[in-house]
């Protein structure tokens, strides 16, 4: 058996689907998930299965993949406090995926609202089935660590909802398996908007780059995007997230990197002008950035480093998932093989 933790237990993860991630991967997610480290028995990995239900360039995958660990572990991830692993390096979790898939309807896999999104966007018949069926191995991927919590976006609570709604299913049918885990959704600083269209939430799938902050930017590049954001009609600083949508997602980003509230900052801006709010914005987010750009570099020049301490993590991640997997595949009645236990 595993090591049982005092400490209530949380996962999470993002997809190596860019080059970097961006100010609002940072600021919504990895700031909160370095917080979650004293509170809770924290697992944190990157789901490159996932990334894989669109098309990706091999090489560019594990590059990516490298690259996101290297930043989590640069944005504030103890390997030593946390375990960081890579989601293929895990098989349990394929595995239990499709004992998930079969005890979900067609019927409540279709009404996940991202899939008829994505599937929109590039047709029904582009789809793959993995595209369609991936709430279902998220819901693996929560449900494997027997989490008490999962802090996500508000973007991806209906997937929550759908691992909640398995796991009862699987104990009422098989007997108390699985904790059923709540959704963590931070409310400071959880969304951050695209400097071009600070209607939309700031997305690696933006429809151009200068919208976006990446951590890995050179720091002349971030401050000169963060200058040309989209501001709004007039020229009084002021927090409306209807009428005022540019100007409040400056402010957002200055309170969240600066800790002041927003209301001190609307007041500090009294009588100013948008340019010296971009230029406080651009010097608040290079500062941050910056030194988590330098660390992650560092940390690629050594992969050989940076994969030994994913291994180490994928150990530690297998200890736990393990004993959930071998739990399942005996209450749902699968034959141990020859030599197991059970």
């Amino acid at each position: 058996m595993s090591e049982i933790s005092a400490r209530p237990r949380v996962l999470s993860g993002m997809q190596p689907s860019g080059d970097s991630l961006h100010l609002g991967n940072y600021l919504g997610a990895l700031v909160n998930w370095v917080k979650n480290q004293d509170d809770y028995e924290t697992l944190f990995f990157i789901p490159d299965m996932h990334a894989i239900t669109v098309t990706q360039d091999p090489a560019e995958l594990r590059a990516r993949t490298r690259k996101t660990a290297a930043q989590y572990i640069a944005g504030g991830i103890d390997v030593d406090k946390s375990t960081l692993f890579v989601q293929s390096h895990v098989p349990e979790h394929a595995q239990l995926a499709w004992v998930l898939n079969c005890m979900t309807g067609f019927g409540e896999a279709s009404r996940m609202t991202q899939f008829k999104d994505k599937s929109a966007k590039g047709g029904a018949d582009t789809a793959s089935v993995g595209l369609f069926t991936y709430p279902v191995l998220m819901a693996a991927d929560i449900l494997l660590y027997r989490p008490e919590g999962v802090p996500v976006g508000d973007d991806q609570r209906q997937h929550v909802e759908l691992a909640r709604d398995l796991a009862k299913r699987f104990n009422f049918r098989f007997g108390e398996t699985f904790i059923v885990p709540e959704a963590f959704i931070q409310k400071e600083g959880a969304r951050i908007y695209d400097l071009q269209n600070p209607t939309s939430k700031m997305s690696k799938s933006a429809s151009g780059p200068n919208g976006l902050i990446n951590i890995l930017d050179e720091p002349k590049v971030t401050a000169k995007r963060i200058k040309s954001a989209v501001t709004d009609a007039g020229t009084v600083v002021a927090h409306d997230r209807e009428n005022k949508p540019g100007v409040t997602n400056l402010l957002e980003i200055l309170s969240t990197l600066t800790a002041k509230p927003v209301d001190t900052l609307v007041a500090e801006y009294e009588g100013k002008m948008y340019g010296h709010l971009k230029a406080d914005v651009a010097e608040a987010v290079v500062a941050r950035l910056d030194p988590i750009r330098t660390r992650t570099m560092e940390l690629l020049d050594d992969p050989a480093e940076l994969d030994r301490l994913l291994a180490r993590g994928a150990e530690k991640a297998r200890a736990i998932a393990s004993v959930t997997l071998a739990d399942v595949y005996a209450k749902v009645g699968f034959l141990p093989p020859l030599g197991a236990v059970g």
